[in-house]
């Protein structure tokens, strides 16, 4: 937040100290309506954690994504605008960015858990996801087996850790994607767990998908708890896009084929 000068800020106090009350009664007669309350007038704003190709990840100095489509189509259908707000994904599964107001929605490959609803609601399921693992071109790791003994990097506050840790694995800690993989590229880590869907991008001549391990996940979209419109909203519009034909557009597009039916 940029720094003001002490008079502005008094003026500021001053005219919220005398508007409170109008206020208060104006947003909860807006949430007594069942109206859409946004952070920022006319914004729908969106928390996420890149890199995590191909939901988000920026190009061209813009985040880009899977994730991004399908909040836009929200955003749109509200009749706003959408602004994505790049932040870590402790605070985006926690629900802290939501209860904090930096967003509106969350949308960062967001695995649908027991415990993630006890902080925040979650809307209809819109992907379905698995584990994958990266490793060494050639390497031979193929298994849960064959990583024993071995240093696996996971990501941070993420189902990919749970997993790993269920396993008995040793698991090494990532912020996020971009770093895993790096260590799993200068030989810090033998191999790299996380979402099947996101590993796809890094298999090249020097790394392989080892394997995909079925978890039978699900991403939702995440709002702040007992935002009931704004999570109709944004139900409203995963149905609309998938009977449209708009999901499967932004899936081909990102993904590379079409959603598997079911």
């Amino acid at each position: 937040m940029p720094r003001t000068h002490a008079a502005a800020t008094a003026v500021a106090l001053s005219a919220l100290a005398l508007a409170g009350c109008s206020s208060t009664a104006t947003d909860d007669d807006a949430a007594a309506s069942g109206e859409v309350q946004l952070v920022r007038e006319g914004v729908l704003t969106m928390c996420t954690n890149p890199p995590y190709e191909p939901f988000e990840y920026e190009q061209d100095g813009e985040v880009v994504g899977l994730d991004v489509d399908v909040v836009r189509e929200v955003a749109d259908d509200l009749g706003v605008e959408l602004e994505v707000v790049v932040t870590p994904f402790e605070g985006i599964q926690s629900g802290a960015d939501l209860n904090a107001g930096n967003c509106d929605v969350v949308a960062s490959g967001i695995t649908i858990t027991e415990e993630r609803e006890e902080n925040m609601d979650f809307s209809a399921p819109y992907f379905d996801a698995d584990q994958g693992l990266l490793v060494a071109a050639g390497s031979g790791l193929d298994s849960v087996e064959a990583l024993e003994g071995l240093q696996v990097g996971v990501q941070q506050a993420t189902t990919g850790l749970d997993w790993a840790a269920e396993q008995g694995l040793s698991t090494v800690e990532f912020e996020d994607l971009g770093l895993q993989v790096q260590a799993l590229r200068n030989g810090s880590v033998d191999a790299v767990v996380n979402d099947i869907a996101v590993l796809g991008p890094f298999a090249d001549d020097e790394l392989e998908i080892g394997t995909t391990f079925t978890t039978g996940e699900q991403y939702g979209l995440g709002v702040e708890t007992g935002n009931t419109a704004l999570l109709e909203a944004v139900d409203a519009t995963l149905e609309r896009i998938r009977e449209d034909g708009t999901y499967d557009a932004i899936y081909e597009t990102h993904i590379g084929t079409a959603p598997s039916e079911g």
